[in-house]
């Protein structure tokens, strides 16, 4: 393969959002996940846990809570008092609805999928009923002193458990009228607290409600009766979050020393038909609070502070012993925040409410292999570019000359010519951009850098012209066949001639850029696309699924190539498959084109197509940029977790 020189980039200073809500739909088994930012992400576990969708933060959404609804309807609500459905084929919000309560803390969905329930800053309850387009609010329960912290419903619909401070109560659904309330016990390690607050409730068939509080407590309430039935100190510090199985035999809790305990209902003797709740087995993959828990059938997952999403599986409901009985850790989104502008030796960096411009450092020295060369002249940091607003950055892209940079938010579209002086940069907005390419969910600029393709939520393409500071508008692509599918991934040939368009099922589009008409559409496929790209010369388009199989699709002839029937007919090898992260990225050697080059959050890897088996090795003729960002640099920026003392210190 030859000797390559490697920038090892560590000046991306990026840390992932903190994790506040996980809510699982177990008809779909998605999962949504709220960051602190207000970013939503779905990720489908179905499809080798791939994040198949996300929704950009806003500063002003703090979101608190999080459900989905009949249909397949997702919710949000959080600090700013509103409701809020997203619109999951054109991934945007669809609505916000003020629930005139002040701040919302909690939310539930009722067991029929058709009411909505939230808690709020002033001590009420508020039902909603979900309309087919909408929700209306229906009316209030018995107000409480002080703000509901936790709700949940019993699965006849007819009563609900909500948490506050110091105390739970049991609200009759039809009346609205509140018929028990269950003093909690402020005491925590022998010394009594000024409160304590219920963070969490789950509310059983035979009329059990489990709490769990700031105290360290597990606790299992009698709703009938509204007395504590049996107490479990678990922690020396809040126990944060509860879900249980649909079964109802199997419970999951998040602490705020970073440990996950499952409870499993179990018989007390061999014997015996009597059961009991049992603390079986507790789990250290957090370093921080645990805010979020879930329980899917077959695993516990879990998130918060230190921003990892856990997915621990249930090893005795796993059937096949495969990569989806391995332990998860997903810090990184499955989507691309670096971009490349090779002429100039430029990296673009994508932050939530910025972007950063880097000129790569460079070196005069040699060395052999393995050898890390001296810098001759440092990476510069060229441009600091701030977002107006309140709205995070959905994408961004740098043309390849490095004279032009794009970025979207939920509302505007911007665009920037860059000018270049030694080692300064100046920036020229273009000004009048039109409405429709706001909320963009993809950006790419043409090889040659005179055009930009912008994939909008509504599922049409757009093809911009780009003249010296300013811009023309060429044509759009509609939507196939009347949907409004969004369009989430982008691959231009280096001709500029064909144009790939990837949407959140598994089709891909391929339009002729020169005739502006569809092409042809690449026979669809069961998982999501998670990278694409277009090799040069041969018009070959390479598609990655989220299941880790790679398709390689001649544009020309609108058929898979015999390599890739051949791979499909031989497979990949299973330790290929049983990769867990996706490919976000792809592209091609300029001087070998049976070199395939993939790499995802962990892994650079080279298929060479002459070949039958995958290997590792680097990248270009004679460079690879490589992007590191080391967990222990994300770490090391958050807040630090609760001090455990040690036996002995």
């Amino acid at each position: 393969m030859g000797e390559f020189k490697v920038h090892r980039v560590r000046f991306f200073n990026y840390v992932p959002s903190g994790i506040r809500c996980v809510a699982y739909n177990n008809q779909s088994n998605r999962l949504a996940v709220s960051r602190t930012d207000g970013t939503v992400e779905i990720y489908n576990l179905s499809a080798n846990y791939f994040q198949e969708k996300f929704f950009p933060g806003h500063e002003s959404r703090a979101t608190e809570a999080l459900c989905w609804a009949k249909g397949q309807r997702l919710f949000s609500a959080g600090l700013n008092g509103e409701i809020i459905e997203y619109d999951l084929q054109a991934l945007n919000v669809k609505y916000a609805v003020d629930a005139f309560g002040g701040p919302i803390w909690s939310m539930a969905a009722s067991p029929s999928g058709s009411q909505l329930l939230v808690g709020c800053e002033d001590g009420s309850v508020k039902l909603f009923q979900i309309t087919p387009d909408k929700i209306q609010f229906e009316r209030n329960f018995d107000r409480q002193k002080s703000r509901i912290l936790s709700l949940s419903w019993h699965p006849s619909g007819t009563h609900i458990a909500a948490g506050s401070i110091d105390y739970i109560s049991v609200f009759d659904v039809k009346s609205g009228s509140a018929i028990h309330k269950m003093l909690v016990d402020r005491q925590y390690m022998g010394v009594s607290k000024r409160k304590c607050i219920i963070w969490g409730v789950a509310f059983l068939s035979d009329g059990t409600v489990i709490s769990v509080d700031s105290a360290g407590k597990v606790q299992f309430w009698d709703s009938a009766t509204g007395t504590l039935v049996k107490n479990h100190l678990i922690a020396n510090a809040d126990v944060q979050s509860i879900a249980i199985s649909d079964q109802e035999d199997s419970f999951v809790v998040g602490t705020a020393e970073g440990t996950v305990f499952h409870f499993q209902l179990v018989s007390v003797t061999s014997s015996s038909s009597e059961k009991q709740w049992v603390r079986t087995k507790p789990f250290q993959h957090h370093t921080h609070d645990v805010r979020a828990v879930a329980h899917s059938p077959t695993a516990l997952i879990s998130g918060g502070t230190d921003t990892h999403l856990v997915i621990r599986p249930l090893m005795e409901k796993v059937e096949v012993k495969n990569y989806d009985a391995a332990l998860r850790k997903i810090t990184f989104p499955h989507r691309r925040l670096v971009f490349f502008a090779k002429k100039k030796q430029l990296l673009l960096f994508q932050f939530a409410h910025h972007l950063e411009l880097w000129r790569l450092g460079s070196t005069v020295a040699t060395g052999k292999h393995g050898d890390t060369l001296p810098l001759s002249k440092n990476a510069d940091h060229l441009l600091h570019l701030k977002t107006k607003g309140p709205e995070n950055i959905i994408c961004s892209c740098i043309s390849p000359c490095g004279s032009w940079v794009a970025y979207s938010t939920a509302s505007r579209f911007f665009l920037y010519r860059l000018n270049y002086d030694h080692d300064s940069v100046s920036l020229q907005r273009v000004s009048k951009m039109p409405a429709f390419l706001r909320s963009a969910l993809h950006i790419l600029f043409s090889e040659d850098s005179s055009k930009l393709f912008v994939a909008s939520s509504q599922g049409s393409l757009h093809i911009i012209r780009l003249l010296e500071g300013s811009f023309k508008h060429l044509h759009t692509f509609q939507p196939q066949s009347g949907t409004v599918e969004s369009m989430c991934l982008l691959a231009v040939s280096p001709d500029g001639n064909w144009l790939a368009a990837s949407g959140t099922s598994a089709g891909v589009h391929v339009y002729n850029v020169k005739h502006l008409k569809l092409h042809c559409t690449v026979p669809a496929y069961n998982f999501p696309v998670t990278a694409l790209a277009i090799a040069p010369k041969t018009n070959n388009l390479v598609i990655a699924h989220s299941d880790q199989q790679v398709f390689e699709y001649s544009i020309p002839d609108k058929q898979y190539t015999e390599w890739s029937r051949t791979i499909q007919k031989q497979g990949f090898h299973h330790l290929w498959l049983q990769r867990d992260t996706p490919i976000t990225h792809i592209s091609f050697h300029p001087k070998r084109p049976m070199h395939i080059l993939l790499h995802d959050a962990y892994m650079f890897c080279i298929i060479d197509k002459s070949l039958p088996l995958l290997f590792m090795d680097l990248l270009d003729e004679k460079t690879l940029v490589a992007v590191e960002r080391p967990l222990d640099d994300i770490i090391a920026q958050l807040p630090p977790p609760i001090k455990k003392k040690k036996f002995g210190t």
